[in-house]
């Protein structure tokens, strides 16, 4: 049974399917790992043990009986703190929300459930979900896989460790600006970042609503595609027959390649030429219009971020960490037409890009330049924290500012991927494309 830890979310739901699995005793196999688990207080909130019980004796019912809902029906996994949950606190990783108590699950909790996805708790965050690095000093900072001193990648922190540790088989997250692709890049795992506007944000606390987006943290793209599926109640992506052969990729020179340091740059290396000895076209692609866009980040995410928190943060400002407060609050400084006027050049800019790669089937670019910051040295050196932080969400925001599909791989060099760029609610070719890859890189 402790193999099932390390099985992909696809393998258990087989397994159930085919009879050979219980998932309740998959569920209790996850319990007991979590209670033992040493960093378990690091990685989850709460543990909804009556609730996933309940819904792994209710997939076993299913499974009996031939009803399946999904292919992963049974399969337990991890929800980050800011999905709400009936009964449980949802706090979003802030003491601004201390004791908030949802009376309704989440949309997307709800669909899940439905197909059968086994709820086994909520999952460390960053703070409101404004960095990228995982560090919280006002809740938990969870661990990395491949470096406990380290940071995870925010802000699903603690969907990642989740997975990583062996303590679900998948993780839900959410992604504004790269919160699934760095902790998902950090801990070798598969991060889907999916379009704005495709999975429901009813019941998710927000940041930036026109950014926010959900997503899976998982062991294989399969996964992601299976949990793709689960979350909006729809069927999954055929990967059957996926090939890199003649597919079109360009590696982004605009911004992405900058400053890059030496294991992320040697992992992007390695996967870049697995991709092409699996036959793929690779070109070199410049974007000018992306610079344009990048200098608006601060106005776009700030001015919304604040805007959206200001009065419960101002209410309370001493609840917050010193570095996401100052976050927060650079929000302040840009107007309303400033906002708008941003809003216009980035439509402008979106347009530019779809005119750029309108013939590749993928853009490609490390995921993040940096490998995980120490956690002690985030605390004590701000402008370290602050440099740290905006490297690491630098290449991951080049999706959500071009409104794209985008998929992580991990590239066999320890806390260091690769994304795969997509068209706005091209998911399934996405996938196709990323399960090829991912056999690539193997």
């Amino acid at each position: 049974m402790s193999d099932w830890l390390s099985m992909t979310a696809a393998e258990l739901g087989r397994g159930i399917g085919a009879g050979e699995i219980d998932p309740v005793e998959l569920t209790w196999t996850y319990l007991d790992a979590i209670d033992a688990h040493p960093l378990r207080d690091r990685i989850y909130t709460v543990v909804t043990r009556d609730r996933a019980l309940a819904e792994a004796e209710a997939a076993r019912d299913r499974a009996r009986t031939g009803l399946c809902r999904s292919a992963v029906d049974g399969v337990p996994i991890s929800w980050k703190d800011l999905f709400d949950s009936a009964g449980d606190a949802t706090e979003a990783g802030s003491d601004l929300l201390k004791g908030r108590v949802p009376e309704q699950d989440a949309e997307v909790l709800r669909v899940a459930t439905l197909m059968g996805a086994v709820c086994l708790g909520k999952t460390h965050m960053s703070e409101l979900a404004f960095s990228g690095l995982g560090l919280n000093p006002v809740k938990e900072t969870p661990p990395c896989v491949n470096d406990e001193s380290a940071v995870p990648g925010g802000s699903s922190s603690g969907a990642a460790a989740s997975v990583a540790f062996g303590l679900a088989a998948c993780g839900i997250g959410s992604d504004t600006g790269g919160s699934v692709r760095i902790p998902s890049a950090w801990n070798d795992l598969v991060g889907l970042k999916t379009t704005a506007g495709r999975l429901s944000l009813k019941g998710v606390v927000p940041l930036c609503e026109k950014f926010d987006t959900v997503g899976p943290l998982a062991r294989s793209v399969e996964d992601a595609a299976l949990y793709l599926a689960a979350l909006e109640g729809g069927r999954p992506a055929d990967l059957r027959g996926a090939t890199l052969r003649g597919k079109r990729f360009a590696v982004l020179e605009t911004v992405a390649l900058e400053d890059l340091r030496g294991a992320p740059e040697r992992g992007f290396a390695r996967a870049v030429t697995a991709f092409e000895e699996a036959g793929a076209i690779v070109e070199r692609l410049q974007v000018p219009e992306l610079e344009e866009a990048m200098a608006l980040s601060g106005v776009l995410f700030t001015a919304e971020a604040y805007g959206t928190w200001r009065d419960v943060i101002e209410a309370n400002p001493g609840a917050m960490f010193d570095q996401i407060l100052e976050r927060f609050r650079a929000g302040a400084n840009y107007s309303g037409p400033d906002y708008v006027a941003a809003w216009q050049t980035l439509e402008r800019c979106r347009a530019a890009w779809a005119r750029a790669t309108a013939g590749y089937d993928a853009v490609l670019a490390p995921t993040s330049p940096i490998l995980p910051p120490d956690a002690q040295r985030l605390l004590e050196d701000h402008d370290y924290y602050v440099t740290e932080n905006l490297l690491a969400l630098r290449n991951t925001r080049i999706g959500n500012l071009m409104g794209l599909s985008v998929l992580t791989l991990p590239t066999g060099v320890p806390s260091c991927g690769i994304q795969l760029m997509g068209k706005p609610f091209g998911e399934e070719a996405l996938l196709r494309i990323g399960m090829a890859a991912e056999a690539a890189l193997a």
